[in-house]
């Protein structure tokens, strides 16, 4: 998965769920926190907007993953940190399968 089609797409997701809901949207780049940056951007939004990504990506993000903090810290992620973590994901999801296919 390249991570450059992945940061594109998820700022283009940020930007229509932004649109979507009336709010403003600053100007995404890699290093903003769209959990801390973003107008009404939380916890009921994320899992819209991480199945928007997967939809726009062609690939499965599990409904349980939130791309958004880090789980163990409680961290907003940045757009950076949520596309390293997406990549992640599908390449731990590729690996599952072609070892189950084995």
């Amino acid at each position: 998965m390249d991570q450059a089609d992945v940061t594109n797409k998820l700022i283009a997701v940020l930007e229509q769920v932004q649109a979507i809901s009336g709010e403003a949207c600053p100007t995404l780049d890699g290093s903003l926190k769209p959990a801390e940056s973003l107008p009404k951007f939380d916890s009921k939004v994320w899992p819209v907007a991480a199945g928007m990504l997967a939809a726009a990506i062609g690939e499965h993000i599990p409904p349980e993953a939130n791309i958004f903090v880090d789980e163990t810290t409680k961290q907003a992620l940045t757009i950076n940190q949520t596309v390293a973590l997406v990549c992640f994901i599908i390449e731990n999801q590729k690996k599952a399968l072609a070892a189950a296919a084995a």
